[in-house]
């Protein structure tokens, strides 16, 4: 699975000219899923975007997780991410799980956010969507889980 991982001041997802979701102070995540991922990769993510320290403290170090600073989190789908520009022109997207494995997969990092506690937000999975956001920094991090054998996991 990949992510990107943004801090925002506040982002929206809109479907069909109708907000699907909203968060003030946060993360916005695009998540892409791929072929092979499991329960362990969208555990890891997580994991990951819950805890880590993207948020300044009070001496302007990034020292805060999402949890710490009691933001929020708006999680978008977005297979894209699985897309290879290496040859060609054209994006191949050979490595996309197929859409019923990404729905599971991208329904079960909900899930997985949610029981934080922290409040989440999501887009609408294989929705035309329209995503809004106020970067802050700008921070930008870019998080793929570990496939190999033992890899840090």
């Amino acid at each position: 699975m990949k992510a990107v991982l943004q801090r925002v001041t506040r982002a929206s997802v809109e479907v069909e000219g109708k907000i699907a979701g909203a968060i003030g102070p946060g993360i916005l995540v695009l998540l892409g899923v791929e072929k092979g991922d499991g329960l362990r990769d969208a555990d890891w993510l997580a994991e990951k975007t819950l805890n880590l320290r993207l948020f300044e403290d009070e001496a302007g170090k990034m020292n805060l997780s999402v949890q710490e600073v009691q933001g929020a989190i708006l999680a978008v789908s977005q297979f894209t991410l699985a897309g290879n520009c290496g040859k060609g022109r054209r994006p191949s997207f050979d490595t996309a799980a197929p859409p019923e494995e990404a729905s599971a997969l991208y329904e079960y990092f909900l899930a997985r956010v949610r029981e934080s506690g922290v409040p989440v937000g999501a887009g609408i999975f294989q929705a035309e969507m329209q995503v809004t956001l106020t970067n802050n920094g700008p921070v930008t991090f870019i998080l793929e889980s570990p496939k190999k054998a033992g890899s840090e996991h």
